[in-house]
């Protein structure tokens, strides 16, 4: 493969993961603003028809237990681990985007540690998201360590 395609592939993969933090941003700031019985309301309304079709519908049906069952201390951890979460992966998508140098070896870390904790949530859930998730993050981690190898022979410093 030729490095345009590479680095094509890289943006667009920061991109995405761009995009994915901006959704957990803006997540954990609902998460701030809604009481516990609006995220309740709102999944209620959004799963009523699926569950009116299909009431035994594994999603619809955690969803709404999550929902109900959702205490404050839990939405604010969410709200906060969302709102952290997204913001880091904002800057580090800002940094790789920009080509600072900086930006790399902190992604290739976060990276490294958003995977590890995902294959720990992995072993208690089995969710096939999860495993996905960790494939696209192994694929950016890769596409990171090539750019930033690029990244320095450009500037001139050594690996």
């Amino acid at each position: 493969m030729n490095e345009t395609r590479i680095y094509r592939i890289f943006v667009w993969s920061v991109l995405l993961k761009g995009a994915h933090s901006l959704i957990e941003c803006l997540g954990g700031i609902a998460l701030l603003f809604l009481s516990t019985e609006s995220i309740a309301h709102v999944v209620d309304l959004l799963t009523q028809e699926e569950l009116i079709e299909d009431p035994h519908d594994l999603i619809a049906t955690k969803l709404l237990e999550f929902a109900n069952t959702l205490s404050v201390s839990t939405e604010r951890f969410y709200a906060f681990y969302l709102l952290s979460h997204g913001l880091v992966k904002l800057a580090l998508v800002i940094g790789l985007l920009k080509n600072k140098l900086w930006a790399y070896p902190a992604s290739l870390i976060a990276l490294a540690l958003f995977i590890a904790y995902q294959l720990y949530r992995y072993s208690y859930t089995h969710s096939l998201g999860l495993i996905l998730l960790t494939i696209l993050d192994l694929t950016v981690i890769w596409l990171v360590w090539h750019e930033y190898r690029r990244a320095r022979e450009i500037s001139g410093r050594t690996i």
